[in-house]
């Protein structure tokens, strides 16, 4: 693999800045985010005077752990605009993520947020590997969901030519892959190793395309994953961060010198980490809940947002900002699947409001083969379905989760009686999957 280490004059002088001058700059930022907050939202008003906290009472990053926590069941109860600080005319950008209820939660971006998400998706790039000139096949989808459009704004702000393929048409992105020859590929690990199969069933050799880095982000992944596509491709792959209710991609980004976990861009997004269970601030080094300030976001501040995302924070290394491990897991029950995050309730909204052969008794069976996660929705026909209906209502329920929520799945139909009752809490998600 090439040497992609960055060459002096590459990095922003922020990057490099000395921690006090980085604390200097939070703590600046902080303040003004709360106040922006507060007196132009009025979820984030009303919170505040609840937990008996002023704005004024905010003058260092250890006043931070005052402000109450922000959730996504606050975005949603203020779907669509109510998170928004500035007037709607201001907002040049809507993003949306998927909802369980059908009600997403809905992120607005003005002018010079659009700027800044730019700029922390070029000094991503740049700390994996890619530069000013290079061509960058983006493979992430484009649309509500922030992975495409964050990545194409980020790649032409560094410099690069950017190919905007969007997700789909395998063998159509094999042959753009040889034709235009990238350099850098941004793409969902699990449809990195399509890719890579579908080159392999071309007759193409994986390891002589002209790609030098790939980086993966949307769904968690491992270190196991980086040495399969590494030794398959001949080329780096680095994990990029991000979560549209904070920005979207950008929010953190492995640096391609060392990939040992993702510098958070601490200059924009302040991170914590809590107990999930008291949300107790934890020290450094303990794993825990992330939790992100955005410091510098104008449309949409958000404060102290949980993103159910299990990691913990270490020291800077290529970077002075720290790094956050791996994502390891989540503290809820959404299941990232290929890239997009489903939730069993969306599975049984569709099962009620569009068949009458299936009934509510079901499991989202999680299994894996090689390193790629598929999961099949176990159901029962109910007792007035004959074994032909409900099979035609299986398909259709398959059809139904790829086009509502925009991922492919198995169904499995099977008789009364078969998926195990509880009387409590009933058990949606069966993990199959053996352990990496």
């Amino acid at each position: 693999m090439d040497d992609l280490s960055p060459r002096p004059g590459d990095l922003e002088p922020v990057e490099t800045a000395s921690l006090d001058e980085l604390r200097a700059l939070q703590t600046e930022r902080l303040v003004w985010s709360v106040r922006h907050a507060y007196s132009c939202v009025p979820h984030y008003r009303a919170s505040l005077d609840a937990a008996g906290v002023h704005p004024d009472d905010v003058t260092g990053l250890d006043d931070l752990a005052r402000l109450p926590f922000t959730t996504k069941a606050d975005l949603r109860e203020n779907y669509p605009f109510g998170m928004f600080a500035v007037p709607r005319e201001q907002v040049v950008r809507i993003h949306a993520s998927s909802g369980t209820t059908g009600k997403p939660t809905v992120v607005g971006y003005t002018r010079d947020d659009v700027e800044t998400w730019a700029t922390v998706v070029a000094r991503s790039i740049r700390a994996a590997g890619g530069r000013a000139g290079h061509v960058l096949h983006n493979a992430y989808g484009y649309g509500l969901f922030t992975g495409g459009l964050g990545a194409h704004y980020g790649a032409e702000k560094l410099g690069c030519t950017v190919v905007p393929v969007s997700g789909g048409m395998t063998e159509r992105q094999v042959q753009l892959i040889q034709d235009f020859r990238p350099d850098v590929i941004m793409v969902t690990p699990s449809y990195m190793l399509a890719l890579v199969d579908e080159m392999e069933r071309q007759g193409v050799d994986p390891r002589s395309t002209s790609l030098k880095v790939g980086i993966f982000g949307a769904e968690p992944w491992t270190n196991d994953m980086r040495r399969e596509v590494e030794g398959r491709l001949d080329m780096h792959a680095v994990d990029i961060y991000g979560l549209s209710e904070v920005i979207g991609p950008g929010v953190a980004s492995e640096c391609v010198e060392t990939k040992d976990g993702l510098h958070v861009w601490e200059d924009h997004f302040y991170p914590e980490v809590i107990d999930p269970v008291t949300g107790e601030v934890l020290p450094d080094g303990e794993e825990g809940e992330l939790v992100l300030t955005s410091l510098t976001k104008q449309a949409m501040p958000v404060l102290r947002y949980r993103t159910r995302d299990l990691t913990r924070l270490l020291p800077g290394t290529a970077r002075t900002m720290r790094r956050m491990e791996k994502i390891t897991g989540r503290t809820d029950d959404m299941i990232i699947l290929r890239g997009v995050n489903l939730f069993p309730t969306q599975v049984e909204e569709l099962i009620l409001s569009a068949t009458t052969e299936l009934s509510p008794h079901f499991q989202c069976v999680l299994e894996r083969e090689g390193h790629l996660d598929f999961m099949t929705v176990v159901v029962e026909r109910r007792e007035t379905a004959g074994d032909e209906a409900a099979r035609s209502a299986g398909v259709r329920l398959q059809h139904l989760v790829k086009s509502s929520i925009g991922v492919s799945v198995g169904v499995h139909v099977v008789d009364p009686g078969t998926i195990e009752r509880s009387v409590g809490k009933m058990k949606r998600i069966v993990d199959a999957r053996a352990p990496r």
